[in-house]
């Protein structure tokens, strides 16, 4: 006969110790123990919650088919839990677990709450002090299993129960100003005894800890992404202010633009007359609100005319059309926008008592597209239809829109165009300019 646990370890002083024993050595750990493979402390528990069920019947339920039922689904070495089994059992005999003192001295070493409970009257017959602390009596000493316990639904219960299933609901336990949410089991006893019922309380605190802080950490992620996504439309609203979305895109996936040359594109060069003036006399914060204003106006002109807002230096404004996505109509459009300028302009002047007056001018040829800087990024355009374009503009006079011999030759059949005559253009020479004074009807 092999040696019982008793006898290996020297002897232990009550029954409870030998099924903590027995414990330590199944849950040692999940990596160590030659008992499981792969065991959480849930699953560990939900065992050992079995394990005292099935003890609970005596010697007598641990058969093989009982074992395998049990413990299978947590991939335990079948031969070695039977080795550990056989052993408790010899032990147990030697104990006598029947005998009713050791019995109650097991339940009541138990850390969670066991009660005994008839199934007919549902009277409690057996608890442990678990089980009292958290469901203490009331005045009536013998207190029926419904009135101890909140929550129950004894005819849910039983009709479970009959079935020969277990029961489960959750409910919670006071003492004093302290809660604790409980998981109560309700099974009948494994000897086959239906009259008996055997019903546990495990402590879910620490459980029900975790799926707190696992959702509260869930919407503290879910707020960080939220005010990401919003950071990020604000950055990307930002970067599309300063440069076109086609070079975003490109420098968004990539992490840098290439320089691109424009062989047709048409440049709108704006500034206003008298501003050096106007900042020197005026209050600085109206002056730049009427200005934010202005500007604003001409921004929406811009984009509604399918244009590119440049950039905007002091009282300039640089604007074109034909970039960075090619377009057959770039100097149609661009001279659209420059009447809707002064058409918005010449309305804003007879409303308001500081009169602001422009100086454009707009030339067509080629130009260099880059984003220039590498911690401040800004879109610049370069070449010499930038050059000329800005020579248009010094060269018109206030309020009145001049345009170059190239971009005249591609509008003239659907504008009205005034010849100016020829002048000589710093860098360029003499050439002939053209005011843009309006659109042919449809």
């Amino acid at each position: 006969m092999a040696t019982s646990m008793f006898e290996r370890y020297g002897g232990f002083s009550s029954v409870s110790r030998i099924v903590s024993e027995f414990y330590d050595k199944m849950l040692d750990s999940p990596v160590t123990s030659p008992y499981f493979e792969n065991a959480d402390m849930k699953t560990q528990i939900d065992h050992q919650t079995k394990f005292i069920s099935s003890l609970m019947g005596g010697p007598a339920s641990y058969t093989n088919e009982a074992l395998e039922r049990v413990h299978a689904p947590l991939k335990i070495d079948q031969a070695a839990f039977n080795e550990m089994a056989l052993l408790l059992r010899e032990t147990l005999e030697d104990f006598n677990v029947d005998d009713s003192e050791s019995l109650k001295q097991l339940v009541q070493s138990l850390s969670m709450g066991v009660a005994v409970v008839e199934a007919e009257s549902w009277a409690i017959v057996l608890e442990n002090a678990k089980f009292f602390q958290w469901f203490p009596p009331g005045e009536e000493a013998d207190e029926p299993l419904g009135e101890r316990v909140p929550g129950v639904n004894l005819e849910r219960a039983a009709q479970r129960l009959e079935g020969g299933r277990s029961y489960s609901f959750e409910c919670e336990a006071r003492s004093g100003a302290r809660t604790t949410p409980l998981k109560v089991d309700l099974r009948p006893l494994t000897d086959g005894d239906a009259s008996m019922i055997l019903l546990e309380c495990h402590d879910m605190a620490k459980q029900k800890q975790a799926e707190y802080m696992l959702d509260s950490y869930s919407q503290i992620s879910e707020k960080k992404t939220r005010e990401l996504e919003k950071e990020k439309e604000r950055v990307e609203k930002l970067l599309l202010n300063i440069m076109p979305k086609s070079v975003y895109e490109e420098m968004k996936d990539y992490g840098m633009t290439t320089p691109q040359k424009f062989e047709n594109v048409s440049v709108l060069m704006l500034d206003f007359v008298g501003f050096t003036d106007m900042a020197v006399s005026r209050d600085p914060s109206a002056l730049i609100a009427e200005l934010n204003d202005i500007f604003s106006a001409f921004d929406r002109i811009v984009e509604h005319y399918s244009c590119e807002r440049i950039k905007t230096i002091g009282d300039a404004y640089m604007a074109v059309s034909g970039l960075p996505d090619p377009t057959p109509e770039h100097a149609q459009n661009l001279a659209k926008v420059a009447l809707r300028m002064k058409r918005y302009l010449e309305r804003r002047n007879a409303a308001h008592p500081e009169k602001w007056r422009f100086r454009i001018g707009i030339n067509t040829g080629e130009v260099i597209g880059s984003i220039v800087g590498v911690q401040k990024y800004v879109y610049d355009i370069f070449g010499p239809g930038v050059n000329l374009a800005s020579r248009m503009e010094s060269s018109s006079d206030p309020m009145h829109i001049t345009v170059s011999e190239s971009t005249y030759k591609l509008i003239k059949d659907d504008f009205i165009t005034v010849e100016r005559g020829e002048f000589d253009i710093k860098g360029f020479g003499k050439m002939p300019l053209y005011y843009l004074e309006g659109e042919f009807p449809k």
